[in-house]
């Protein structure tokens, strides 16, 4: 055959750096602080409420294709409860096969070819990928070290005639940043002035660790114009089950669930029934969660600095981003795939989450959503660097 059998429009997307780097801790043995999974289960409540819903048969056949209705009333609960957003659980609420196809399903549905959607990079990698896949042009608004901060001037040059949409992250995988509500004023106001729509991933709602998490769909003049996603994975530690849902007004939730029924259509049926228990956990419990994990940032951050990397503490997130440049080292990538051999630890390059390839050239991420033996573990091995 001459032509070739991957679709030109992903021709640039090779295996993810995921997978990669994962590969290479089980090939190893090394301790694994590149992809973002807990290495200890949810609540054990919460657990055993997927336990039941299996055997008691709800979910074990394919469930309604918005989700089923106790988790869609669920997810409208839990947006009044924390934001005091009044969300119909029946047609601004949708269940997704986690926020990856949340992302993909909503891309697919809202861009036509050609149309241009700017994002902040560095930017998790399935962004690019769905944007590709729907036909569109990224435009990146790069993100810059040491606080990683958006500068809005910037982004209102970057629109154009042909910007579709804006898609955002806070907060913001892989640098922690955590947009102020004034910053979220300024980019509401501009997708109003230039009608724009703007898709929010917003799965790390609850692990916010300085400043405050705020919707942007909660702002004026964006109830109408935002499609706000968010999971389950990152808020209870449950990451394989893949539950994920769509929060938006009813014409942008039947264009994005007209998408959605042609990718999985549904899944994770009796899981949905968990998280929909899981949303309703008390306060204590997600305070404990964040509480918990705040305090796993500053051991492996302190442990990094100690080990002679320049660290950028996240507001948010449960990831660390750190300059190898300190160490002498010129390329995040080629250090991260010689690092297990040198000290028995993986982490992930942020190199590969830019277009700019100058401006995450030596940036390194690590995942401190581990154990706290782990942890320390890994802090002295990379001592030896």
């Amino acid at each position: 055959m001459t032509r070739p059998l991957l679709n030109r429009r992903l021709a640039e997307f090779g295996t993810t750096i995921f997978a990669e780097m994962s590969a290479l801790a089980v090939r190893t043995g090394s301790i694994n602080l590149g992809q973002g999974f807990p290495d200890t289960d949810g609540p054990e409540e919460i657990r055993e409420a997927a336990v039941r819903a299996l055997r008691d048969g709800r979910g074990n056949q394919y469930p309604p294709g918005p989700g089923v209705p106790e988790l869609r009333t669920a997810v409208a609960d839990h947006q009044r409860r924390f934001y005091g957003l009044e969300v119909d659980p029946d047609t601004e609420v949708l269940v997704t096969a986690g926020a990856t196809e949340a992302i993909a399903a909503t891309l697919l549905a809202l861009l036509e070819p050609g149309d241009e959607v700017i994002a902040f990079e560095p930017y998790y990698d399935s962004y690019a990928a769905c944007i590709a896949m729907a036909g569109g042009r990224r435009v990146p608004l790069t993100l810059r070290a040491p606080g990683f901060r958006p500068d809005l001037d910037a982004l209102r040059d970057a629109v154009t005639d042909r910007t579709r949409l804006l898609l955002l992250n806070s907060p913001h995988n892989p640098t922690g940043m955590v947009l102020s509500r004034e910053e979220l004023r300024a980019i509401a106001e501009l997708a109003v002035e230039r009608d724009l729509l703007v898709v929010t991933d917003e799965v790390y709602e609850h692990l916010v660790f300085d400043g405050e998490h705020v919707p942007l769909i909660s702002l004026p003049g964006m109830r109408e114009r935002t499609v706000s996603i968010s999971s389950a994975g990152k808020s209870f530690s449950f990451t394989g089950w893949k539950v994920g849902w769509v929060t938006a007004s009813a014409p942008l939730l039947t264009a994005v669930r007209s998408a959605k029924q042609f990718l999985t259509y549904v899944s994770s049926g009796p899981f949905q029934y968990a998280v929909a228990e899981a949303l309703a956990l008390p306060d204590a419990y997600f305070t404990a969660f964040r509480d918990g994990l705040a305090a796993k940032r500053e051991l492996l951050s302190a442990g990094l600095q100690e080990a002679g990397f320049d660290v950028y503490r996240p507001q948010g997130t449960y990831f660390v981003t750190t300059d190898v440049a300190a160490l002498g080292e010129k390329d995040a990538l080629a250090f991260c795939r010689s690092l297990p051999e040198r000290c028995g630890v993986v982490a992930v390059p942020n190199s590969v989450f830019y277009d700019d390839e100058n401006a995450g050239r030596t940036q390194v991420r690590f995942a401190f959503c581990k154990r706290d033996e782990v942890l320390r573990e890994a802090v002295s091995r990379l001592r030896r660097l």
